[in-house]
């Protein structure tokens, strides 16, 4: 298994992919907001949980005293593949700001949403160098 095979690093790496793909849909918002017709658009959330349920086998308690609390079933993954977490895909966003020409972009809340979406890139590209920099710390033994 190669280092970038890891579980996290690849969910990193989904969130990564979809956080440029939501950029570029963002990009196309801003240079149509004079388009008429044109109806703003934004991606589908990705599903964290899909993708951990996705990632592999998951720990469960184990009762080894009559007196401990049981626990519900865990659910399990619905065949998903590791990074084919559902969201991504394009959606038309419903607005009441919609123009008489029918274009439905509002800059202002469209460049919140690019201001958002580069912040959780830098965060994420931050967890992952971080993540990579313990990884080669680990396999050094150096402390």
């Amino acid at each position: 298994m190669s280092i970038g095979d890891l579980p996290i690093l690849s969910m990193m790496k989904q969130r990564l992919h979809w956080l440029t793909e939501r950029q570029q849909v963002l990009a196309q918002n801003v240079a149509n907001a004079n388009t008429p017709g044109y109806e703003a658009r934004d991606l589908k959330e990705l599903d964290f949980g899909a993708m951990v349920d996705a990632s592999g086998p998951k720990l469960s308690p184990v009762a080894t005293n009559a007196s401990h609390i049981g626990t519900p079933i865990a659910g399990s993954a619905d065949g998903m593949n590791l990074g084919q977490a559902r969201g991504g895909e394009t959606i038309k966003k419903p607005d009441f700001e919609t123009t008489p020409n029918g274009n439905s972009v509002v800059l202002e809340d469209e460049m919140v949403k690019v201001a958002q979406t580069q912040m959780d890139y830098d965060t994420v590209t931050s967890l992952y160098s971080k993540s990579l920099g313990l990884i080669k710390l680990a396999i050094s033994g150096n402390s």
